[in-house]
């Protein structure tokens, strides 16, 4: 174990350059920190709900809240309760075991309700397809759909603009 606390004091700490995205975030966190501010008092709530996804955009949206992207710092916090969210984040296509559920959470919400589809199955289906015996349809099938954020899974930094674009409509 002293081994290799000497070899750490002695080589200090290494780590990777943070490289363009960091710049990107700041300036989408510039635009959509004050607007946060303005309409919701300091604090966007967001719902998020699986439809029926294969979890990549789970993934994004877990990295989104890491603390290299920390959403966090611009006011942005996710809920448990449909009932506190200002938002839903939906992904993944909408499975007919998930339908009643999902429609069931949009009503739940205070309205105005933003509703943003997130990823290529919850635009279109995806690689699930519509065909799908098991598959109700894509998210704006179901209930009213405000922004779309494609990519398969969309970027953290794609998350935080398709955000903004949804506060800004």
């Amino acid at each position: 174990m002293m081994r290799i606390l000497k070899q750490l004091v002695k080589v200090g700490t290494i780590t990777e350059p943070l490289g363009d995205a960091n710049n990107d975030i700041e300036q989408v966190g510039e635009k959509l920190e004050p607007i946060i501010r303005k309409r919701f008092a300091g604090s966007l709530a967001i719902r998020a709900v699986d439809a029926g996804s294969c979890n990549g955009c789970e993934l994004e949206i877990h990295a989104a809240n890491n603390a290299y992207y920390d959403i966090e710092r611009f006011g942005i916090c996710f809920t448990a309760s449909p009932r506190f969210a200002d938002m839903l984040l939906v992904t993944g296509p909408v499975t007919r075991n998930m339908e009643t559920a999902l429609k069931m959470t949009f009503d739940a919400m205070p309205q105005p309700a933003l509703v943003v589809a997130m990823g290529d199955c919850a635009a279109n289906c995806g690689v699930f397809g519509r065909d799908n015996y098991a598959i109700a349809g894509a998210v704006s099938d179901i209930i009213p759909v405000d922004v779309i954020i494609h990519g398969c899974p969309p970027t953290p930094t794609d998350i935080i603009r398709g955000i903004l674009t949804a506060l800004e409509s």
